[in-house]
């Protein structure tokens, strides 16, 4: 990935990697209840890709916060 936006000793970073997490279970939260109700098979591939991809910068949020812990 390039630069970072914000370097990892600034204090503002806990905070947003926090806030990513808690966002990111909420939309997870939604998508799961679309892709219950979905009847289309194609709808409910790209909300489980969508919820992969959330998934993924969740990992990767909880990572970097050990890594500043």
């Amino acid at each position: 990935m390039g630069t970072p936006l914000v370097p990892a000793g600034e204090p503002v970073v806990e905070p947003v990697l926090e806030w990513t997490i808690r966002r990111d279970a909420e939309d997870i939260r939604t998508l799961m209840g679309w892709i219950t109700s979905s009847t289309k098979r194609r709808e409910r591939e790209t909300l489980i890709v969508r919820t992969r991809e959330l998934l993924a910068e969740i990992e990767h949020a909880a990572q970097r916060l050990d890594e500043l812990r």
